[in-house]
């Protein structure tokens, strides 16, 4: 006897593929920048600069494009972004910071579009009793993107180059986000409608500007469960931009090994975040599983911080597995959380408006590490900064019994 799929495997599968594309776009970013910054003349802690530029830009589209998204869809706002952030790849082959910069802020918006975008839609399609899993699901698509990004780059600028590196990138991202056009106006619910892509800003359209923010107000767990995403984003953001060119420039490991590693935490951001989302499903309790999350997340960066040239390959591999298992494994049980308590009209508000707390950290964090590390030197201590923010998480998470999420 046939039986059909599952309504949400369309949605899981289609969401899943651009958000692993729009991570792919970033992670490029800590990949690609030692070898042009080296051919530039710019320094290493130039990287986090460009790291806070792109978050920028996904703080754009949080805080500006709630009006936008409700107009022509999540979906298909997160496409436009993504062909807009492919198209600035370009902006790479000039020595100009102030360009490369712009580039960095035009390819993060995809990264702004897609936490609300794929709220709303898996939101309207999960089954109550897998809503953890399959925001999971969703989320493992960034340290899949990072995965792909950390072997295919590397391997790419050893055989052609960091400029045609750079074509092959946009060409992952025109693809898919190409193939999945078609699915966002039911996806979306627009199909049948007439959306502007632009529009004259109103009065009304500026009052939304406070929306997302304002949204987090609705209950009490809200707000606590999004300043918990911030905490956990400060030792993510900082493995992200700074993982490759700790390991080159303190390490004395090859780009190419480098991004190896680099992948072996996106492959741990795979695994953590689907088995968090399945954990939190068993236990009925966000909190627990988060909070799991966040003693392997401060131990495993305070560790990388402290990392030397004489650890075997087996170990420092092994932190960065667990690292992408907890540092860049809350994501999906915490998105998740964020939608559970939200008034069912304002799901893609109050994922912005979460959205927002993890971006501004996500410029702070990589900003600061950069200015620590020009006026210092030292990397030990900025990692273990970064881990205790981890730790923090503890004092933030809602306290409730299991079987409440």
């Amino acid at each position: 006897m046939k039986t059909n799929p599952p309504t949400w495997l369309v949605p899981v599968v289609a969401i899943f593929t651009l958000q692993t594309i729009s991570a792919f776009l970033s992670r490029l970013i800590p990949i690609v920048a030692p070898a042009m910054s080296d051919e530039f003349g710019w320094s290493g802690s130039s990287i986090g600069y460009l790291t806070a530029s792109n978050a920028v830009g996904g703080l754009a589209v949080l805080v500006a494009g709630s009006a936008l998204l409700r107009q022509i869809g999540g979906m298909r706002m997160l496409q436009l972004t993504l062909l807009l952030g492919a198209a600035c790849v370009v902006f790479f082959l000039y020595p100009s910071l102030v360009l490369v910069l712009f580039a960095c802020f035009v390819m993060g918006m995809s990264n702004g579009a897609a936490n609300p975008a794929g709220s709303e839609v898996l939101q309207k399609f999960s089954p109550p009793g897998k809503r953890n899993l399959i925001f999971s699901i969703k989320q493992a698509g960034v340290p899949l993107g990072g995965m792909v990004a950390g072997l295919l780059i590397p391997l790419v600028i050893v055989l052609a180059g960091w400029r045609i590196a750079l074509f092959v990138c946009a060409l992952v991202v025109l693809l898919p986000t190409l193939l999945t056009w078609r699915l966002s106006p039911a996806l979306d619910g627009t199909a049948g409608k007439k959306g502007r892509l632009f529009a004259v800003p109103t009065r009304e359209s500026l009052r939304m500007l406070r929306v997302p923010l304002a949204a987090l107000a609705d209950n009490p767990g809200l707000l606590k469960m999004s300043v918990v995403g911030s905490l956990f984003a400060a030792s993510q953001s900082c493995w992200f931009a700074f993982t490759v060119i700790y390991l080159v420039d303190r390490l004395g490991f090859s780009l190419s090994l480098a991004g190896a590693v680099f992948a072996v935490m996106q492959v741990g951001g795979v695994i953590g975040r689907v088995a968090l989302g399945w954990l939190s499903d068993q236990l009925g309790s966000a909190t627990a599983t988060l909070s799991i999350a966040a003693i392997l997340s401060a131990a495993s960066t305070a560790l990388l911080g402290v990392t030397s040239t004489q650890w075997p390959l087996w170990a420092i591999v092994l932190l960065a597995f667990v690292a992408g298992c907890s540092a860049a494994g809350w994501n999906g049980v915490q998105i998740a959380e964020v939608a559970r308590r939200s008034p069912p009209r304002l799901i893609a508000e109050t994922a912005a408006g979460a959205g927002i707390l993890v971006s501004l950290v996500n410029i702070a964090a990589p900003t600061a590490f950069a200015l620590f590390i020009t006026a210092t030197g030292h990397y030990d201590y900025a990692f273990i900064c970064a881990g205790a923010c981890s730790l923090f998480v503890l004092a933030f998470l809602p306290r409730e019994r299991c079987g409440a999420s």
